[in-house]
């Protein structure tokens, strides 16, 4: 059975990202569009404008040419949005970095994606510096300055050239994912892809441009992150932006600008929904948290609800779908809990059975497949790994295990790879980790599948609530008393903190090497 959108088809993209996000930005004068979070600096809309300008025609001016590749690696900043729209503006493609990433990593992607430069901060120079002179990277930048460097925002040029774009082969973005399996791999995000995309996901969201505040915490270099930079620069909100998740500063961001929105990850609303500072500080101008790139418990949501009075709500999609797919709009107040909302416009999804292919109807569980026209071009040099991921139909195939209920609104299971298989019975590590997560005394806690005399069994590793005094029968009683027999959790081990990448998901696999 094919679901398909219920919202009225939006408009396909008629200009590439740059043009689609800026173009009624030199209109709005000095309206803030980035605040830095930490040392209040601004920088207007039409401030923005002349910006990218001055910095594409340094790109241009430099020898950089349409289709080239950069390499950007920072943290959050206000130079960071200037830089990737004056990327595309040259007709360059923009492949984004992992702050976190080790020398080994950068080489491997800056290998792969053929990127001619790399774009750095400071800070991270001497990763940085190891790392293009193993890979063949022509020069080394930085957005704010270091000697020996030159500045990205500082080079010399006169004018940004006219660039002839072909939206659905031209790549805007270059990010790089797991997908569904295996290491991490290039996914090609054209111009058509993204700011159609931009129109499905604005027609859900139907804020008040120039009076939303939009705190942005999440990594830019995250397609998460990056779908909230463009979506609110293009509405005109303001930005302020925090360089990484530390909860005293973001608190603090929130009551000093008055934050509006929200954008985060399960840990953000974790620490939102219990760590006890929360109180001490004003965050009452928030009137929406939007959670997604991870599975959100149900209960945890609504006690960070409840604790900062907004509404908390889930959205889906990933980096193969640029990336958004559902969404809950401005104006849906009735949706049920625990949903990632409804399909946005022109795109359609199937529940398939994981083990038959056969479809699947409301109620019933199985992966999502999704088709529209946000379904990356592919994944760059691996052809089997794309037509594994996106068939000869134009489905793509999620990996992750999701229902559909009567109205339309969307659920998240779990992965498909990370079912745990018990005496022939499907137990989800979500559900298990949502039901630890409702007692106050877990901090934390992630579910993976280990084997014991051949058998595969739920094993919980646990984050004791400060000055919790728990043990590991108390923990499996309490699942026990909450769940079917055949999902109970049948070990547990206590550990300091659960793995996770900065997405928000949890690094399973670091579990199992335990």
């Amino acid at each position: 059975m094919v679901f398909v959108s219920a919202h009225p088809d939006v408009p396909l993209a008629d200009a590439p990202v740059h043009a689609t996000v800026l173009a009624e930005a030199a209109g709005r004068g000095e309206h803030p569009a980035l605040v830095d979070g930490l040392t209040g600096r601004t920088i207007g809309y039409a401030e923005l404008v002349r910006a990218v300008e001055r910095t594409a025609a340094g790109f241009a001016a430099a020898g950089l040419r349409k289709g080239d590749v950069i390499a950007l690696h920072s943290p959050n900043t206000i130079a960071y949005p200037v830089v990737f729209l004056a990327a595309s503006r040259a007709g360059l493609v923009v492949t984004t970095l992992n702050v976190l990433s080790t020398v080994d990593d950068i080489v491997k992607q800056v290998r792969d994606s053929g990127a001619r430069w790399l774009v750095t901060v400071s800070m991270l120079l001497p990763v940085a510096t190891q790392a293009a002179e193993r890979s063949g990277i022509e020069e080394v930048l930085v957005c704010d300055t270091a000697d020996g460097h030159r500045s990205v925002l500082e080079l010399p040029g006169d004018a940004a050239p006219e660039i002839e774009f072909d939206l659905r082969r031209d790549l805007f973005a270059l990010p790089y994912s797991s997908g569904t399996t295996g290491h991490p791999k290039g996914v090609m995000l054209s111009h058509h892809n993204v700011a159609t995309n931009l129109n499905q996901s604005g027609a859900a969201w139907h804020d008040d441009g120039q009076g939303e505040r939009v705190l942005a915490v999440l990594p830019f270099f995250h397609i998460f992150g990056i779908t909230i930079m463009l979506n609110y620069l293009r509405k005109g909100s303001t930005l302020v932006v925090l360089p990484s998740f530390d909860l005293a500063r973001f608190l603090g961001a929130i009551q000093e600008h008055r934050i509006t929105r929200v954008f985060a990850v399960p840990p953000i609303v974790l620490a939102l929904a219990k760590h006890p500072d929360v109180d001490g500080y004003d965050t009452s101008s928030v009137r929406e948290i939007l959670c997604a790139a991870a599975p959100l418990d149900e209960d945890l949501a609504n006690a960070c609800a409840r604790r900062l009075g907004a509404r908390v709500l889930q959205g889906y999609g990933m980096t193969e779908l640029s990336p958004v797919s559902h969404l809950i709009s401005d104006e849906d107040r009735d949706q049920p809990p625990g949903c990632v909302g409804r399909l946005v416009s022109r795109t359609e999804a199937r529940v398939v059975d994981p083990v038959t292919g056969a479809d699947l109807g409301v109620g019933e569980v199985g992966e999502l497949w999704v088709r529209g026209p946000q379904v990356m071009l592919g994944y760059l040099g691996r052809p089997e790994e794309t037509d594994a991921t996106v068939d000869a139909d134009g489905w793509l195939h999620t990996g992750d295990v999701a229902t559909v209920d009567g109205d339309g609104y969307w659920y998240i299971v779990d992965r498909v790879k990370e079912l745990i298989k018990y005496k022939g019975y499907q137990v989800a590590p979500a559900e298990l980790e949502a039901v630890l997560l409702s007692d106050p005394r877990v901090a934390d806690a992630a579910v993976i599948g280990v084997y014991v005399d051949g058998a595969e069994v739920p094993k919980a590793f646990v984050v004791r609530a400060p000055g919790a005094d728990l043990d590991a029968e108390e923990v499996m009683a309490f699942v026990a008393d909450r769940v079917a027999p055949y999902k109970k959790v049948r070990l547990v081990e206590f550990i300091d903190a659960v793995p996770r990448a900065l997405s928000g998901k949890i690094l399973r696999r670091e579990l199992r090497k335990r």
